[in-house]
C-alpha cells in the first residue's frame, strides 16, 4: 500500500499519464483518502501526491472528474480540522484553487454547497480553507447553467441564491472576520455587498472585543468595493453604544459600591485607539472614504460622539483634510452652543425638545480618554485648542483699544467656545507629558506676538498651568525665562498678568528670579514710557511677595495662588536675611522712578499700601521714602497759605501743560499707610514690651512729624481761599488752551487732597464734634471747586470734564454712609448731627459710592487701598447694598420732594441708582455670590423675617420689596409718578428675576405681577413702558411661548393707532392699559423684536426637522408618518407661525409712524415670507420621499396667509409709498411742515433699506413654491391666493373717475389744467 502511495508521487513528476491513470484505478476511494490524510499530517510530499492525483484524473472522463471532486471534498475539511501544519494547509489549498476551474458545473455545485454547509453549522473555525471559496464562486458564476430544485438556472443566478442563502443564514462569531475577508474575493452587486455589510455590522455586537480591530480592517478593505458611509457610520455607532454603556455602568458602579463591568474601560479605549489607527489609515490611501467621512457630519452634528471627535482629530493630522476637519468641529462647536443658548432662553423649546447634546462635553471626554495612548489624537487636540482660542478670544475694540470684559463667565457661545479650547489644553497639559513643551511655548509665543488684540485667555490658561504643574514648569523654565526678555516691548495688562501667574515659580527658582530682575533693572531705563511702568509693576509685585521675616501676619493677605505643591519653605529663616536685602535693592530701585513722569508715580503710590500690608518690615524704608517726597511739595513756613506748594506738581514741554507730581495720590498713599501702620502697632504692641528701642523710636519720630504735617495741612487748608491756589471762579479751565490745562489740573489737586484730609481727620476724629466741624469745612472748599468747574465745563461747547475720580477709598465710603444713615449710637449722635445736617454732604457720599460700584462694574477694581482684593470689595459692596437698601425702603422720597425744585435727582433715586449697580455688578464679577450679597442686607423691622432656608426666598423677598416701591410709584396720580425712579425699579426687578428659577413658585408671582401691573397702568411715559414690556418679555419667554400675548398687544397697538384705511373704524381693545397713544410706536419696535426671536426659533425647528429627515432618508424609509397624527414639532411650528400670522395682520392694518417701525415691520414680514417658503420646503422634501398627505394644520396656515396677510401687505406698501401718514391734531400749517420734513426722511429711509422690494419678492418666492408643492402633494394650495396686481403700474379708479369728471366740467380751462395735473398724479403713486 505504502509502496503504491510511493509510486504516485514518483510518477507525479515523470511524463508517463497513461501508467499513473491505471495506478489510480487501482485504488478505491477510501485508499487514496487514507493516503492523502497520512502524507499530510506527517507533512511530506502532500503535494506531489495531489499532483499526481489530478494529473492521473483527467477532468473529461466521469472517473477522473468524480476523483478530483473527491479529493476536492476530503481536503478542505481536513485544512480546517487545525491537524495540519500551517505550511502544508497552504501548500494544499494552493494546489486546489489551480485545479477549481477544471471542474464541471455539477461538482462546483456540490463543493459551493459543502462550504455554504459548513459555515452555517460552524465548522469553518480557522478559515484556512475559505481562500478556496471565491474561486470556486468565481468558476460558478462562468457556467453555462446548472441543475436547481426541479429546473436549472444560470451560473450567475446560482451563485446569487448562494450568496443569498449565506448570509441569510446563522454565522458562527468565530468566522465572522473570516468571512468579511473571503468576500473581499467575491464579485459582488451593489444590493449583495449592501446586505452583507448589514450582516456583518449586526454580528460586531457579538464579537469578543479583542475581535474588533481586525474586523473593522477587513471592514474597511472590503469598502473599496462601496458603501463606504454603510461601514464607517456602523463602526462608530458600535463604539458609541459601547461608550455609553461602559459610561452607565461605571456610573451604577459607582452608586452600589460595586464593580460591574462587562468591558474594561482600558481595554475598550486601546481597542477604539487600535480602530481609529486603522481607519485614519484607509482614509490615506482612499480619499473617497475621507471624503464620505466628513460628508456625514456635515449636515449635523448630532451625530458626533467622543470616538468620532477622536477619529476627527486623527484625520486632521492629514494634510488635504486638516482645514476642513476643523472648520467642522469649529462650525459644531459653535452651533452646539447657540442651540444650548436658543433653548435655555425659551420654555417654548424646552418643552418641544428636552435635552441637548452638547460637543463640548464629548470634546473633553476625548481628552480625557485619550489617556489610553491615543497619541495619534493628542496632536490634534492641542491644535484644536489652539484653534478655538484664537478664533473665539476676545477681539481688539475700536482703536485697538482692549476693552476690560468680565473675565470670570463666558456667556456668549463665542466666550464659550474659546473657554472650552482653555480647559482643552490645561486638560491635556495635566495628562500628556509629550505635548507639555508645545503647549506651553505657543502659549508663550501668543503673549509675546499677539500684542495688537487682548491676550487675557491666554494668560489665564497660562497661570492655570502654572498652578496645576508648577515643578513641571520648572523643567522648562528657559522658556519662561525667554519670555521675560520681551517685558519692555509688552503692553502693561500682559505684563501683569504674567508677572502674577508666574509668582509661585519666582518663590522656587532663583534662577527664574534673577533673569527676571536682570530684565525688570533694564526696564528701569527704557525709553518706553510703559516699559517703565512694567518694571514698576514687576518690582512691587515682587515686594508683595517676598516676605521678610518679623513682618506682621495681616490676616487679609492670603496667598492667592496655592503652593501646596512646592515643598520648599520660603519663609524660613536663613532665607529672610537674603529677602531683607533683596527687597531694600529693589526699594532703592523704585526710588528713581520718583523722578519719572506722572504715571509712573502714580502707579508706585498706588502699589505702596499693598507691600506695605504683605511686608510690614519695610514699612520704615517705605514711610522715608513717601515722607522724603512729600516734603518737597509740602509748604513748612506755618503762616503760609496755602500749605502746597502746587508750582513743582506741573511741567511744560513746548506749549503743553503736563501733571508731573500726582500730589493728591502721594498724599493719600502716605495716609492710608501712616492709618494702617498705627492701626496695626495698636493692636501689636500691647503685649510686647521691649522689642528694637532705636527702630521703635525712629518710627515714633516719622509718625508723629508725618501726624504733625498733615494736622497743619488740614488746619492751613481750611483757612485757604481759592485765590491762594491761584484759582478763580472767572478763571478758564477749558481744556483748548495751556492756562486752561493748568488751572483744571490745579482745581484737580487741590480737590484730591482736601477728600484726602476728610478721610485722615473722619478717621483721627474719632466722633468728636470739632473735629466734624473741621471736616465739613473741608467738604465745603471742595464742594464749592467742583461746582466751579461743573459749571465753567458746562458752559464750553464740548463738556471738557467728567467729574474727576474721587480719591476716598471704597471701604472709607462704606463706613462712612453705614454712619450717616444706620448709627444710632448715643455717644456719637451729637458728632455725627454735624454732618448729615448738611445735605450736599450727604448726597456727595452716595454720589462717590455710586461712583466707585460703576468703576469696578467696569474694571473689576477701584483704586485706592484693597482696590484689588475682590474678598474684602464685596464685603463693602454688602455693607454699602444693606445701607442704600435701608435709606431707600424707610425714607419714602415724598418727604424729601420738597427740595424738587433743585434739577437734580434725590436721594432716594441716588441710592437706588446705587443699588441696581450693585446688583449688576455683582452678577457680573461674583454670579456666585449674588445670594449672599442679598442676606446680608438687614430686613427692615416690620416685616416678617423671611426663612433662611433658601436664597431663592430671600431673593423674592426684595422682590417684593422693590414691587411694593413700584406699586406706590404708580398708584399715585400720573403729576406725582417719577418716571426716573420707575425705570430704575423695573430695571433693579429684571435682574433679580434673573436669579429665580423659572420652575419655582416665586416665579409664576412674578410674572403674574408684571402682567398685572402692565394690564391696569395708564401713564403715558414711553421710557417707562419699554422698560416694563421688556420686563414682561423676558420673563414670559420662559414660562411659554409668547405669541398670544403679542397677539394681544398687537390688536391694541392697532386699536390706539387706528387703521392705515381712515375711513375704517377700529374696534376699541384694550387688553393692556400700559399701550397708549403715546407709548404705542414704542410697544410696536418691542413686539416686533420679540416677532423676530419667535421666528428665530421656528426656523431652527424647521431646520432640525429638515436635516432629520435627511438623515432619515439616507438611512431608511421607514418614517412614514400617518396622516392621523402629527409630529409634535411640526405641529408646534404651524400653529406658532399661525398665531403670528394673525398678530401681523392686525400690525399690517396699522397706521404706524412712518420711519423705524414701518421699516421695522416690513422687515419682519419679508423674514415671515422667507420662513414659510422654508417650511414649504420641507414639505416638499417630505412629499417627495414619503409620499404623505400634508397635515390639515398646515393647509389651514396656508389659507391664512392668503387670507390674512398677502392683500393686506400690499395694501400696507401702498401706504408705506404714499406717504399720507396722518399727524397728531396739531394746527394745520405746522402739521403740513413737520410731515414734509418726515415723510422726505422716511422716503429716504424706505429706499435705502429695500424693505418693499424684500417683501414683494419673499411673498413671490413663497407663491412660487407653494406651485411646486400643489403638484408633488396634489393639493390645490393656490385656491387660497389672490394672484397679486403688477405694482409697477396701479391705477386707483375712484381718483381716475374724479379726474375725469373734473376734466369734462373744465375743459375750457386747459392751461391751469396742465399744470394742475402731475400734482394730482405724483401723490398718488
Amino acid at each position: 500500500m505504502k509502496a503504491a502511495m510511493e509510486k504516485i508521487v514518483l510518477l507525479s513528476d515523470g511524463d508517463s499519464t497513461v501508467e499513473l491513470q491505471k495506478c489510480l484505478s487501482s485504488f478505491t476511494n477510501d485508499q487514496l483518502i487514507t493516503g492523502i490524510t497520512n502524507y499530510a499530517l506527517k507533512g511530506k510530499k502532500v503535494g506531489a501526491m495531489i499532483k499526481g492525483i489530478f494529473k492521473g484524473s483527467t477532468p473529461s472522463s466521469t472517473e477522473g472528474s468524480n476523483r478530483r471532486l473527491l479529493v476536492y471534498q476530503h481536503c478542505i475539511p481536513l485544512c480546517e480540522s487545525g491537524d495540519l501544519q500551517t505550511e502544508v494547509a497552504a501548500d494544499i489549498i494552493g494546489l486546489l484553487m489551480l485545479e477549481t476551474h477544471t471542474l464541471p458545473g455539477p461538482s462546483l455545485a456540490k463543493l459551493a454547497s459543502l462550504f455554504v454547509e459548513a459555515i452555517k453549522v460552524g465548522k469553518m473555525g480557522s478559515g484556512k480553507s475559505l481562500e478556496l471559496f471565491p474561486t470556486v464562486l468565481t468558476a460558478l458564476s462562468a457556467c453555462e447553467a446548472l441543475s436547481y430544485g426541479k429546473g436549472e438556472l444560470s451560473g450567475e443566478e446560482y451563485k446569487k441564491q448562494l450568496i443569498n442563502s449565506l448570509c441569510s443564514s446563522r454565522w458562527d462569531p468565530q468566522c465572522v472576520i473570516h468571512l468579511t475577508t473571503m468576500f473581499r474575493d467575491v464579485p459582488l452587486s451593489s444590493e449583495e455587498l449592501q446586505f452583507l455589510v448589514e450582516k456583518v455590522l449586526r454580528m460586531i455586537t457579538k464579537l469578543d472585543l479583542q475581535e474588533i480591530p481586525p474586523l473593522v480592517y477587513q471592514l474597511l478593505l472590503l469598502s473599496a468595493k462601496g458603501c463606504k458611509k454603510q461601514v464607517l457610520d456602523g463602526i462608530i455607532s458600535y463604539f458609541k453604544e459601547q461608550d455609553v454603556r461602559q459610561e452607565e455602568e461605571q456610573k451604577q458602579g459607582e452608586s452600589l459600591d460595586l464593580e460591574v463591568q462587562s468591558i474594561p474601560q482600558d481595554q475598550l479605549r486601546h481597542v477604539e485607539g487600535t480602530a481609529i489607527l486603522h481607519i485614519v489609515f484607509a482614509i490615506r490611501l482612499d480619499h473617497d472614504l475621507g471624503r464620505e467621512f466628513l460628508k456625514s457630519f456635515k449636515t449635523s452634528y448630532g451625530d458626533l460622539c467622543p470616538f468620532s471627535v477622536a477619529l476627527l482629530l486623527s484625520v486632521a493630522r492629514i494634510q488635504r483634510y486638516e482645514e476642513q476637519v476643523f472648520d467642522l468641529l469649529k462650525g459644531a462647536i459653535v452651533k452646539s452652543f447657540k442651540d444650548e443658548q436658543l433653548q435655555l432662553a425659551s420654555k417654548f423649546l424646552q418643552d418641544l425638545l428636552p435635552g441637548h447634546c452638547s460637543v463640548a462635553q464629548m470634546i473633553l471626554d476625548t481628552v480625557k480618554n485619550s489617556m489610553f495612548g491615543w497619541d495619534h489624537v493628542t496632536q490634534g487636540l492641542v491644535q484644536l485648542g489652539f484653534f478655538l482660542m484664537d478664533a473665539f478670544g476676545p477681539k481688539p475694540g475700536p482703536f485697538g483699544k482692549t476693552t476690560e470684559g468680565s473675565a470670570t463667565i463666558a456667556r456668549t457661545p463665542t466666550q464659550q467656545a474659546c473657554k472650552l479650547g482653555g480647559q482643552v489644553l490645561l486638560q491635556g497639559f495635566k495628562m500628556h507629558e509629550p505635548i507639555r513643551g508645545e503647549i506651553l511655548e505657543q502659549v508663550l509665543n501668543r503673549l509675546v506676538t499677539k500684542t495688537a488684540s487682548p491676550v487675557n485667555h491666554y494668560l489665564d490658561l497660562f497661570s492655570d498651568i502654572v498652578v496645576s504643574a508648577p515643578m513641571i514648569l520648572l523643567e522648562s523654565s528657559s522658556k519662561v525665562t525667554e519670555t521675560f526678555d520681551h517685558l519692555s516691548y509688552l503692553p502693561l495688562a500682559t505684563v501683569q498678568g504674567l508677572l502674577k501667574a508666574v509668582q509661585p515659580l519666582l518663590k522656587v527658582s532663583m534662577s527664574l528670579k534673577d533673569s527676571l530682575i536682570l530684565v525688570l533693572r533694564k526696564a528701569m531705563f527704557s525709553s518706553q514710557l510703559d516699559g517703565r511702568k512694567s518694571a514698576v509693576t514687576g518690582f512691587l509685585l515682587l515686594l508683595k511677595n517676598f516676605k521678610v521675616l518679623g513682618s506682621l501676619a495681616s490676616s487679609q493677605c492670603s496667598q492667592a495662588v496655592s503652593t501646596s505643591q512646592i515643598q520648599v519653605d520660603v519663609h524660613s529663616r536663613y532665607n529672610s536675611a537674603a529677602n531683607e536685602a533683596f527687597c531694600l535693592e529693589i526699594l532703592s530701585s523704585l526710588r528713581r522712578c520718583l523722578s519719572q513722569q506722572a504715571d509712573v508715580r502714580l502707579m508706585l503710590y498706588e502699589g505702596f499700601y499693598d507691600v506695605l500690608r504683605r511686608n510690614s518690615q519695610l514699612a520704615s524704608s517705605i514711610m522715608q521714602t513717601l515722607f522724603s517726597q512729600l516734603k518737597r511739595y509740602y509748604e513748612p513756613e506755618q503762616d503760609l497759605l496755602p500749605p502746597v506748594k502746587l508750582e513743582p506738581c506741573i511741567t511744560a514741554l513746548g506749549d503743553q501743560v503736563y501733571l508731573q507730581e500726582p500730589l493728591a495720590h502721594l498724599v493719600s498713599c502716605t495716609v492710608h499707610c501712616l492709618l494702617w501702620l498705627q492701626n496695626m502697632r495698636r493692636t501689636a504692641n500691647p503685649k510686647d514690651g521691649d522689642s528694637d528701642e532705636e527702630e521703635e523710636e525712629e518710627e515714633e519720630g516719622y509718625q508723629s512729624e508725618l501726624q504733625t504735617i498733615l494736622e497743619s495741612m488740614t488746619r492751613r487748608m481750611i483757612k485757604s481761599e481759592l485765590e491762594d491756589f491761584e484759582l478763580d471762579k472767572s478763571a478758564e479751565f477749558s481744556v483748548g488752551s495751556s492756562v486752561g490745562v493748568k488751572n483744571s489740573i490745579y482745581a484737580v489737586l487741590v480737590m484730591g487732597v482736601y477728600e484726602i484730609l476728610m478721610e485722615y481727620n473722619f478717621v483721627k476724629a474719632n466722633y468728636s464734634k470739632s473735629r466734624f466741624e473741621e471736616l465739613m469745612e473741608l467738604f465745603n472748599r471742595s464742594h464749592k471747586l467742583s461746582e466751579i468747574l461743573k459749571e465753567k465745563s458746562g458752559k464750553g461747547r464740548v463738556p471738557s470734564h467728567k467729574t474727576p475720580r474721587s480719591l476716598l477709598s471704597l471701604g472709607f465710603i462704606s463706613t462712612l454712609l453705614t454712619v450717616l444713615f444706620r448709627d444710632s449710637t448715643q455717644s456719637r449722635e451729637e458728632a455725627l448731627s454735624v454732618l448729615r445736617s448738611s445735605g450736599e454732604f450727604v448726597r456727595y457720599a452716595v454720589n462717590v459710592a455710586v461712583q466707585k460700584i460703576q468703576q469696578l462694574e467696569e474694571t473689576g477694581n477701584t483704586d485706592g487701598p484693597d482696590g484689588q482684593n475682590t474678598d474684602r470689595t464685596f464685603r463693602f459692596l454688602c455693607d454699602m447694598t444693606s445701607v442704600l437698601m435701608w435709606r431707600y425702603t424707610n425714607i419714602p422720597s415724598v418727604v424729601e420732594d420738597a427740595g424738587r425744585k433743585e434739577k437734580r435727582s434725590s436721594l432716594s433715586l441716588l441710592c437706588l441708582e446705587g443699588l441696581l449697580k450693585i446688583f449688576t455688578t455683582c452678577q457680573q464679577r461674583y454670579p456666585d455670590k449674588m445670594a449672599q450679597l442679598l442676606s446680608t442686607m438687614d430686613i427692615s423691622e416690620e416685616d416678617a423675617e423671611p426663612d433662611d432656608g433658601s436664597a431663592t426666598e430671600m431673593n423674592f423677598f426684595y422682590i417684593r420689596q422693590f414691587q411694593r416701591a413700584l406699586f406706590t410709584q404708580l398708584s399715585g396720580g400720573e403729576e406725582e409718578f417719577n418716571s426716573k425712579e420707575a425705570q430704575l425699579l423695573v430695571s433693579i426687578l429684571s435682574v433679580l428675576s434673573r436669579q429665580l428659577k423659572p420652575s419655582s413658585q416665586q416665579f409664576v408671582q412674578m410674572i403674574t405681577w408684571t402682567v398685572k401691573i402692565c394690564k391696569e397702568t395708564s401713564f403715558e411715559d414711553s421710557a417707562f413702558s419699554k422698560g416694563l414690556l421688556s420686563l414682561l418679555f423676558n420673563l414670559h419667554v420662559l414660562y411659554k411661548s409668547p405669541v398670544s400675548l403679542l397677539l394681544e398687544l398687537c390688536q391694541d397697538i392697532h386699536s390706539q393707532l387706528g387703521d392705515i384705511d381712515q375711513d375704517v373704524e377700529v374696534e376699541k381693545q384694550s387688553h393692556f392699559a400700559i399701550v397708549n397713544m403715546k407709548t404705542a410706536t414704542t410697544a410696536a419696535l418691542l413686539v416686533l423684536y420679540q416677532v423676530d426671536r419667535v421666528l428665530d426659533e421656528v426656523d431652527w425647528l424647521i431646520a432640525r426637522k429638515k436635516s432629520q429627515t435627511a438623515s432619515d432618508k439616507s438611512g431608511s424609509g421607514e418614517a412614514t408618518q400617518t396622516t392621523g397624527q402629527q409630529d409634535p414639532i411640526e405641529k408646534a411650528v404651524t400653529l406658532q407661525l399661525g398665531t403670528l400670522l394673525t398678530a401681523l395682520n392686525e400690525l399690517v392694518q396699522t397706521a404706524l409712524l412712518p420711519g423705524t417701525c414701518t421699516i421695522t415691520l416690513l422687515r419682519e414680514l419679508s423674514r415671515t415670507y422667507t420662513i414659510l417658503t422654508t417650511l414649504v420646503k420641507y414639505y416638499i422634501q417630505v412629499c417627495s420621499s414619503q409620499h404623505g398627505a400634508l397635515p390639515a394644520r398646515f393647509e389651514k396656515l396656508v389659507k391664512l396667509s392668503g387670507s390674512h396677510l398677502t392683500p393686506q401687505c400690499y395694501s400696507f406698501i401702498t401706504y408705506a409709498q404714499s406717504g399720507e401718514f396722518s399727524g397728531g391734531g396739531a394746527d394745520d400749517k405746522k402739521k403740513k411742515k413737520r410731515n414734509e420734513v418726515n415723510t422726505a426722511a422716511s422716503a429716504k429711509l424706505l429706499r435705502e433699506t429695500k424693505a418693499i422690494p424684500n417683501v414683494v419678492f419673499g411673498i413671490e418666492q413663497y407663491e412660487k413654491y407653494l406651485i411646486t408643492l400643489s403638484k408633488k402633494s396634489k393639493v390645490n394650495l393656490m385656491q387660497y391666493m389672490k394672484l397679486s396686481t403688477s405694482r409697477d403700474f396701479r391705477i386707483n379708479a375712484a381718483s381716475l373717475d374724479a379726474a375725469i369728471q373734473e376734466q369734462d366740467e373744465s375743459q375750457e380751462t386747459t392751461e391751469s389744467q396742465e399744470t394742475h395735473e402731475p400734482k394730482q398724479k405724483k401723490r398718488k403713486q
